[in-house]
């Protein structure tokens, strides 16, 4: 039984008072040295335990819509409780406190972020070298099957590159995973890219590289369409060890969230899941700070490793990502 620290009455006393429910509530008062207010509540009262002294009704700043899209917001991108507020505060509500943030997200029992990535991601290794030791263009590439539409005739696939050093992300989505699709992705990935593309990740796929044939596994010979492009252009294809697709966890983990985003939401056609995804990536890009870039959005990383090392990059981060000055 919950009975409160600083009660002054027992469970045995608060029966004997709703056991006189015919004596005043005055005369009760005296004599269990109570107020008289003490003696009505548990003579109303059938139960003899103490209630929480949490307000029926919360005052909280946010709607109930506006903290179920920060909940969610935080299960899809794990966010640390200072990145979440930066996006509250950006898109929802300037003012937000951190302390409100933080209660609302133990309400809906996702305050303990650390139990979330252990659930969703695998142990880092603590051995490997940190990513925060790259310079920007090592690009990881992976390919990820979308959901087939109501307006299509198959699925597509969603091919995607994130940089190592500044977590910006590009991806497209193509009707196949084939070699020649990879090989278009690859092309406009060297476009795109605000920086210059020294070395590339993937997977052992078939789209990547011919590493594997019929007769088992061999060095890959430099025809396949991806390799082409990669000399072409003077990147180093490199290729994760067999069975050990954590290698390549850090487009896994984007895509990971690419997988929440279109479980919740469900999708009309084709065209309606292509906007939803891009404006995804604009806002991982662009407005989503994160605690691995030093509480920075992947652009405002760009920005400072192209003050650090303008030699790294093709021209002016603006023009080349297209935002507005």
């Amino acid at each position: 039984m919950n009975i409160h620290p600083c009660a002054r009455t027992t469970p045995k006393i608060r029966k004997e008072i709703q056991n006189r429910k015919g004596e005043t509530a005055y005369a009760l008062s005296k004599e269990y040295n109570v107020t008289a207010a003490t003696i009505i509540k548990w003579q109303s009262r059938e139960d003899t335990h103490d209630r929480s002294h949490r307000p029926h009704k919360l005052n909280t700043r946010l709607t109930e819509l506006q903290e179920l899209i920060l909940v969610e917001i935080r299960k899809i991108l794990l966010l640390p409780l200072d990145d979440l507020l930066a996006v509250a505060r950006e898109f929802i509500d300037p003012g937000v406190s951190r302390a409100g943030l933080h209660r609302t997200l133990k309400r809906y029992n996702v305050s303990n972020l650390k139990q979330m990535q252990a659930e969703l991601e695998p142990e880092a290794n603590p051995q490997k070298k940190t990513f925060k030791d790259y310079k920007p263009g090592f690009v990881h590439v992976d390919v990820k099957y979308l959901p087939q539409m109501p307006d299509e005739d198959a699925q597509q696939y969603l091919f995607v590159a994130i940089d190592r050093a500044s977590r910006w992300v590009y991806f497209e989505i193509h009707r196949d995973k084939s070699a020649q699709a990879a090989q278009a992705f690859l092309q406009s990935l060297i476009k795109a890219a605000p920086f210059k593309i020294t070395k590339v990740l993937t997977d052992n796929g078939k789209e990547f590289t011919d590493r594997y044939c019929v007769t088992g596994e061999r060095k890959p010979t430099g025809n396949h369409p991806f390799d082409k492009v990669c000399q072409q252009a003077n990147i180093e294809h490199r290729l994760i060890k067999p069975r050990h697709p954590q290698t390549n966890g850090m487009v896994e983990r984007f895509n990971g969230r690419i997988s929440e985003l279109l479980a919740s939401t469900h999708f009309q056609s084709s065209e309606e899941l292509k906007e939803a995804l891009m404006n995804y990536l604009s806002i991982y890009n662009e407005h989503i700070p994160q605690k691995n870039l030093g509480h920075v959005t992947p652009v405002k990383a760009l920005e400072k490793w192209q003050q650090k090392c303008p030699e790294l990059f093709k021209g002016d981060l603006n023009n080349l990502l297209g935002l507005e000055i």
